[in-house]
């Protein structure tokens, strides 16, 4: 027990050196797992580490659930850490709690163009990657050169499933333009023969924005990928594909239609609507 908070020390190390984590989730981390040994029972029998959150469950609840589900990842995390170190631990109290479904707000196409006009070039392709493909960080990250041929983009997404996306013309010969004058070996987002970190390219593009005054994530970007598809028409099944989801319910929650467009479809598709304007 005395050695948990040296374990600790030497999680947030391998976060930072190992995983690439940012300087910001490195402390949620810290203050998490300082509650944890504060709060806790925490006693050892028989060789097993027993970890109680209960006590620490108390005096967090009246924190919003995400809060609260942010700090029980953090200590799953350690608690995961510690396992892999050869340390038997029981842990206990960690039994995860309901987030309400939320939407990140998509961007608006002028928006997104007016970041571009001031965005350098590397910036500009990794928010275009993003905002005509829907790609994740991570995908962004591991895009490789082989991987973009005639129109069409292998992607490598979670679980290692992939997914084709078709790619425009003027894409295509952009990622050619910036090759040509970024020259990479594997990756298209390299440097120094390296590939960039997802931190890396996430900086670059949340800087790109914050240069016209808007605070935009690369999640928003996919988001306003799949919400201009759907609101122009496209089927949710295919929206779904492109996106890499695993059911179309996940589509359903994360690309939300308006109200208007509802109505819209519904006017065009029910069979006494039709009647009914046709008979006008």
């Amino acid at each position: 027990m005395n050695s948990l908070p040296r374990a600790k020390e030497d999680f947030l190390k391998n976060l930072d050196a190992i995983r690439g984590y940012s300087s910001l989730t490195i402390q949620t981390y810290d203050h998490a797992l300082n509650a944890m040994l504060h709060y806790s029972e925490i006693t050892e029998e028989e060789g097993v580490l027993n970890i109680n959150l209960m006590p620490l469950r108390l005096h967090i609840a009246a924190l919003n659930a995400k809060s609260i589900a942010l700090k029980l990842s953090a200590i799953r995390s350690f608690v995961n850490y510690l396992r892999s170190q050869g340390t038997l631990v029981h842990l206990r109290g960690d039994e995860s709690i309901k987030i309400p479904k939320s939407l990140p707000k998509p961007i608006t196409h002028e928006h997104i163009l007016h970041a571009l006009q001031h965005a350098d070039a590397t910036s500009a392709l990794a928010i275009k990657l993003l905002y005509t493909m829907g790609l994740r960080i991570s995908e962004l990250t591991h895009l490789k050169m082989s991987d973009m041929e005639e129109g069409w983009s292998r992607i490598r997404g979670k679980g290692d499933k992939e997914r084709d996306i078709p790619m425009i013309a003027s894409i295509s010969a952009l990622v050619q333009e910036y090759l040509y004058a970024n020259p990479s070996k594997v990756y298209i987002f390299e440097l120094k023969g390296k590939k960039l970190s997802e931190n890396s390219l996430r900086y670059m593009i949340t800087k790109a924005f914050a240069k016209v005054g808007l605070k935009v994530t690369p999640h928003q970007l996919r988001h306003t990928y799949a919400t201009e598809l759907l609101n122009n028409g496209a089927r949710i099944a295919d929206v779904s594909e492109l996106l890499g989801h695993s059911s179309m319910a996940t589509t359903q929650i994360y690309t939300k239609l308006g109200n208007a467009l509802k109505m819209d479809h519904y006017h065009q598709s029910h069979p006494l609507c039709q009647i009914h304007e046709d008979s006008q």
